[in-house]
């Protein structure tokens, strides 16, 4: 699951250049030319959507995703693996269980009608779509990977690095 989390990260990566480039090409056509059209906009919210529902759980990989640090900073030694076996078990996996079970049927629904935007020039729908049920899928997965590691790392089987670095506010 680490692979395909590092390969939906480099995927979001690419997206994030992709949106920027549209859009200053949207930017640039519109002011510079007074050309426009809806589907350059719409792309860029379908790659904003894999930005952030693909590079999801490659932050949860890689340990940087948000967490409330009132506590967790304090803690030394297992203790933060604790909490984090704590919040993968009891609110992870089943917000993102349940998030990818209720979206499937979403984008189903899309794909089988062929759904388009409103919008004049708009784009299907059903891709971004399925970006949702794909990326709290590879969530709900990538935190099983996760739970794994730090039972791993309780066990004596591997080491992991617990340290934490608050923000810097």
């Amino acid at each position: 699951m680490d692979w395909i989390s590092s390969q939906f990260g480099k995927l979001a990566a690419w997206a994030v250049l992709a949106a920027a480039l549209i859009s200053a090409g949207n930017a640039f056509s519109r002011y510079g030319f007074d050309l426009s059209a809806n589907s350059w906009l719409e792309i860029q919210w379908y790659l904003f959507a894999a930005t952030v529902m693909l590079g999801a759980p490659m932050v949860l990989k890689l340990n940087e995703h948000v967490r409330v640090d009132i506590i967790y900073g304090k803690l030394k030694r297992n203790g933060p693996v604790y909490i984090d076996l704590f919040g993968l078990v009891f609110f992870l996996l089943p917000v993102m269980g349940l998030l990818a079970w209720l979206t499937w049927p979403f984008f189903t629904g899309m794909l089988r009608t062929g759904e388009m935007s409103g919008n004049i020039g708009g784009l299907i729908r059903w891709p971004a779509a399925l970006l949702m049920p794909l990326g709290f899928g590879a969530m709900f997965l990538q935190g099983v990977a996760e739970i794994i590691k730090r039972i791993a790392h309780l066990r004596g089987d591997i080491e992991m690095d617990t340290h934490y670095e608050k923000p810097v506010q």
